[in-house]
């Protein structure tokens, strides 16, 4: 990814916003088990970070995806990994195909207060039967003259409890699994939406997340974006941003879990010398850098390629992939070194170790990665 100059002044920026602005906060946000999302949504939206590559005709900045990347990157440097989440979900998972094939209306409807900062937005594919398994999902939407009327549930929606609307996939025929899904702009004050509870999650602690259920909700069919019955293929297509928003975001989180280690590792002795003088531990810091930066390598490609406007499914599934297995492999190897305060909540080792489990499982779990990649390659079982 070849940043320029006009890359610098927006970094600095939101460099400068999360130091005074969020990570103060963290610690107490963890602890409350929620952020304030329309509070940091307003700030961030004034900022102009909330539609840096959406459209200016809805208050977007109107620039390219480098830019998306370059964000996901500082908000690495947070210190905790739900609130990026929860700023990505609103940026890089709900909104991308409403950007690109929603009506002017329902773009000045949904996306624009979004880019602003003045709607908090989720995205509603996992169902309890149907999480990487999109095709499988039961939430319907049954056309009723000019409205639709949606029944079923979702579940680990980010965002879901303080939302102001929902992109909701749902089955609006009876067709092949892949062609009678659309994507539907769902205000979530409409009558019958019921956030059932807030999830208790083992890590991404003061990011909301929900479970929703939708009893005969009815909406207008306006609200559906692009076409009935693409809602699969939109989603397909939102996924890649998702996924590679998702490896870009870990990369800076990594590198300061990788760095507070090696800091904890010089002071701390053991045996009468620091234990980062013990060749088994500097090594393994040194090897588990040098995968972060071969993950950034593979991430800048395929911006570079999706800003091209290539098709970038294979680059992106495969740095979605190698951030599931980077999330588990550097906390923990990191957590070892720190010994009994690497199993202290009050240490940040800790909590990335239970924030960065959930790359391996969002978004496409680890396996789902490995059967596109086998698709592609030809590599699957009986395949030639």
């Amino acid at each position: 990814m070849l940043f320029s100059q006009d890359h610098d002044e927006p970094r600095r920026i939101l460099q400068k916003f999360i130091q005074s602005d969020i990570n103060p906060h963290v610690d107490e946000w963890e602890n409350a088990g929620i952020f304030p999302a329309h509070e940091l949504f307003k700030k961030l939206g004034d900022l102009g970070f909330l539609g840096l590559n959406k459209p200016v005709e809805y208050g977007g900045q109107g620039l390219d995806y480098s830019y998306a990347v370059m964000m996901a990157e500082e908000l690495g440097a947070i210190n905790c990994g739900a609130v990026p989440m929860a700023i990505g979900v609103q940026t890089d998972m709900a909104t991308p195909a409403l950007a690109r094939f929603g009506s002017d209306e329902l773009r000045k409807e949904f996306l624009a207060p979004s880019i602003a900062g003045d709607y908090v937005a989720c995205i509603g594919v996992s169902e309890p039967g149907a999480g990487s398994d999109v095709a499988s999902i039961k939430t319907t939407a049954k056309s009723n003259g000019e409205d639709y009327v949606i029944s079923g549930g979702k579940m680990w929606i980010t965002n879901g409890t303080q939302a102001d609307w929902i992109c909701l996939l749902c089955n609006t025929g009876e067709g092949p699994v892949h062609r009678n899904k659309s994507l539907i702009c769902v205000p979530m004050k409409t009558k019958g939406v019921t956030i059932a509870r807030k999830l208790d999650k083992l890590g991404m602690r003061s990011s909301d997340t929900a479970q929703i259920y939708f009893d005969e909700v009815r909406v207008p069919k306006r609200n559906r974006i692009g076409e009935e019955g693409k809602g699969f293929t939109y989603q397909m297509v939102q996924f890649q941003e998702e996924r590679l928003w998702g490896a870009a975001a870990c990369l800076k989180a990594h590198e300061k879990t990788i760095q507070n280690t090696i800091e904890y590792t010089r002071g701390r002795k053991a045996f009468g010398k620091p234990l980062l003088d013990n060749q088994v531990i500097h090594f393994r810091l040194a090897e588990l850098q040098t995968e972060v930066e071969l993950l950034r390598s593979l991430v800048y490609r395929a911006a570079e390629a999706l800003v091209a406007g290539e098709d970038v499914t294979q680059l992106a599934t495969m740095a979605k992939l190698k951030a599931g297995r980077l999330g588990r492999e550097v906390p923990d190897a990191c957590l070892q070194f720190w010994g009994g305060m690497g199993f202290m909540n009050e240490t940040l080792v800790s909590r990335s170790y239970r924030d960065s489990r959930l790359t391996a499982i969002g978004g496409g779990a680890d396996e789902v990665m490995l059967g596109i990649l086998c698709k592609m390659n030809g590599t699957l079982p009986g395949k030639a």
